[in-house]
C-alpha cells in the first residue's frame, strides 16, 4: 500500500488493518488526543458498548447518552470528546474538537439541555501506547493514518465508520472494507 505520509500527532486517526483481530482494535478507528515522546493516547471512536449514560452518573437518570469502549486502558475510568470551546480544563485536539474537561460544567450544561449527543461522546477506558510502539506498530502495518474533522468523529454512525473511512481512502483501501470482521468465518 506504500509509505506512510501522515505522520501520528494530536487529531489524527488510526484506522486498523483488516487483519487485526486484536479484541479491542479489530476494524477499530481510534482518534489520537495526544502523541509526543513520552507516548501516545486517544479513544477508540466506533465501538459502543451496552452501557449507557445513567449507568456512570447516578445524577444524569434521564439522559440516555451511548457510552463507547475507548480502548483497554483504565476501563474504569470514563474519559470524553466534545465540541464545546468554554469547558475549562479541557483540552484542544483539533479545531473543533476537545478533550475532557471539568465535568461538572459538563454535567450541568447536560441537565440545562444545553449539552446533547450532537456535542459530546463518553468512553470507558482509553487506547495507550508507549514510546516508540505506535511508531513500530504503523512500521508493522497495523495502522493507516488519516485526518478528520470534529463533525465524523461526534456525528457519524460507529457501525459504518470504519469501512467509510476506507472507502474515502481509495481504491487501495476501499477493497479493505470489505474484509469481513472474522476471516475465519469467510
Amino acid at each position: 500500500m506504500g509509505k506512510q505520509i501522515i505522520e501520528p500527532k494530536r487529531g489524527i486517526i488510526l484506522i486498523s488493518e483488516p487483519t487485526l483481530q486484536d479484541y479491542y482494535f479489530r476494524q477499530s478507528v481510534v482518534l489520537l488526543a495526544e502523541h509526543s515522546k513520552e507516548g501516545t493516547f486517544g479513544v477508540i471512536i466506533n465501538k459502543p458498548i451496552e452501557m449507557r449514560l445513567p449507568e456512570i452518573f447516578e445524577d444524569l437518570q434521564e439522559f440516555d447518552f451511548q457510552v463507547y469502549l475507548g480502548g483497554p486502558v483504565k476501563t474504569d475510568s470514563v474519559f470524553f470528546v466534545h465540541t464545546l470551546n468554554n469547558i475549562s480544563g479541557s483540552m484542544k485536539i483539533m479545531p473543533g474538537l476537545y478533550w475532557g474537561g471539568d465535568i461538572q460544567i459538563v454535567k450541568s450544561r447536560i441537565r440545562k439541555g444545553l449539552i446533547n449527543e450532537n456535542h459530546i461522546r463518553f468512553f470507558v477506558g482509553y487506547a495507550g501506547w508507549t514510546p516508540d510502539q505506535l511508531e513500530r506498530e504503523i512500521t508493522e502495518n497495523s495502522w493507516v493514518l488519516s485526518h478528520t474533522t470534529a463533525g465524523e468523529v461526534i456525528n457519524q454512525h460507529p457501525e459504518s465508520l470504519w469501512r467509510n473511512y476506507l472507502k474515502h481512502m481509495g481504491q487501495d483501501y476501499a477493497i479493505w472494507a470489505n474484509y469481513p470482521a472474522d476471516p475465519t468465518l469467510n
